[in-house]
């Protein structure tokens, strides 16, 4: 599929915690990170629909508490969609991926303690994020690989460095 014939998932943003009032372009940095991600896969999105809540420690605390029972906050929960058929006259409707959580919060105290820029860090979270959505996991280590191999090919198509460079591998 060339570039004038992808279409891209619709993606919404919705900020739900004051915290992210200071950071005006966090959803061009999503939608930017999204369409790259898109982009980069071999999978159909064109007609389907996500959501990405930018939220702050506490909110992505209940929401991890409720669906993973793990009280504490995470910098990114992806809750992909049910994939039922569809029905009758749902053919033109669209199809949901999922939905995105990022908190704030502990977004901003890694990307300081790792010296990476903000942005750079949400669109790695972005991508990840979607990423799960169309179905990548890293359950375990050779998914793990393959994720973020995927991970670190679309950011460095949008100037982003190995967000994995820096790690201990334990292999």
């Amino acid at each position: 599929m060339t570039m004038s014939q992808l279409t891209l998932p619709t993606t919404e943003v919705l900020v739900v915690a004051d915290c992210w009032q200071d950071e005006a372009d966090a959803e061009a940095v999503i939608q930017r990170a999204v369409a790259a991600a898109a982009a980069a896969v071999e999978v159909d999105v064109g007609d389907a629909e996500l959501a990405i809540m930018l939220t702050d420690d506490s909110g992505i605390r209940t929401l991890n508490r409720n669906w993973r029972g793990i009280d504490k906050p995470t910098n990114v929960l992806s809750f992909p969609a049910l994939r039922p058929e569809r029905a009758g006259g749902a053919q033109d409707a669209p199809r949901m991926l999922g939905d995105i959580a990022i908190a704030y919060e502990t977004m901003r105290r890694e990307a300081d303690r790792e010296v990476k820029p903000f942005d750079h860090h949400l669109s790695h979270l972005a991508v990840h994020g979607f990423l799960h959505l169309i179905g990548y996991d890293h359950e375990n280590d050779a998914d793990a690989d393959e994720m973020e191999s995927l991970e670190t090919k679309i950011l460095a198509q949008l100037g982003i460095p190995d967000p994995y460079a820096d790690r201990e591998r334990t292999d």
